[in-house]
């Protein structure tokens, strides 16, 4: 994976999905049971992950050029910067034009919960679009910084 903050992420959903489980008297959270619901989550987000890339490569090959302005890229930054689950409904919605009710039926939620999920979705996506790209600074450019 490589991300920390998509690790965070990950981690985060599987307590979650853990405290649902346990609140709903499901019990029966286990080690075990946590370490297969983060193999789950791991698989979803690495199958996620290889669905966008391929989204890269088809829309290059499709327009057999690279994006042509600024603004082609500045999306495909924000696509690649959203949080998986965001970043999945856009994409299912928009990418492949699915229905709520198709889209609900892949994310195993209701049509009405893809709405909301789509709602939070596009929110998301306009606070990223409109913030600067923060260029990442390396530990040993931050530590010379530090010395001078």
């Amino acid at each position: 994976m490589g991300d920390r903050a998509a690790a965070e992420e990950l981690t985060a959903e599987v307590f979650r999905i853990a405290w649902e489980r346990v609140l709903k008297g499901g019990g029966g959270v286990t080690s075990g049971w946590l370490f297969v619901t983060a193999r789950n989550l791991l698989g979803n987000h690495y199958r996620a992950m290889a669905r966008l890339t391929e989204l890269h490569r088809r829309i290059t090959d499709e327009l057999d050029r690279t994006p042509a302005s600024g603004e082609d890229s500045a999306v495909l930054d924000t696509l690649d910067r959203l949080p998986v689950r965001h970043r999945e409904v856009l994409l299912l919605s928009y990418w492949d034009g699915l229905s709520a009710a198709e889209v609900g039926e892949v994310l195993g939620c209701s049509g009405a919960a893809v709405w909301v999920r789509l709602h939070r979705a596009r929110k998301a996506f306009r606070d990223l679009y409109a913030e600067p790209v923060q260029p990442v600074q390396h530990k040993q450019s931050e530590q010379s910084e530090e010395s001078a």
